[in-house]
C-alpha cells in the first residue's frame, strides 16, 4: 500500500505530478531563504538545490505525460479499479 498515492485502498491520495509539486515549491522556498548567504556550504547547498528542481521538474513533465497517457488510452480514472495492472 502506499502512503501518498491514489490506490485502491488509498483512493483520497495524490497523483505524482501534485505531490513533486509540493515538494519542488518547498525546495524552492528553502532556496530563496540562503540566496544570500555567501559562505561556500550555503552555496553548494543552494547550487544542490537547483540541480534538484531541475531533477523534480523533469520527473513532473514525465508524471503530467504519464497520466495523458492514461487519460488518452483509457479515459479519466473511475477509482473503482486501476487502468493498467492489477
Amino acid at each position: 500500500m502506499t502512503h501518498f498515492l491514489v490506490t485502491d485502498d488509498n483512493p483520497n491520495g495524490f497523483k505524482l505530478e501534485d505531490i513533486l509539486n509540493i515538494i519542488r515549491k518547498d525546495i524552492f522556498k528553502r532556496a530563496t531563504l540562503i540566496m544570500d548567504d555567501e559562505r561556500p556550504e550555503a552555496q553548494h547547498v543552494l547550487n544542490n538545490n537547483v540541480e534538484i528542481l531541475g531533477l523534480i521538474t523533469d520527473a513532473i513533465d514525465l508524471a503530467k505525460d504519464s497520466t495523458l497517457t492514461l487519460e488518452k488510452a483509457f479515459g479519466p480514472s473511475s477509482g473503482d479499479s486501476p487502468r493498467i495492472g492489477k
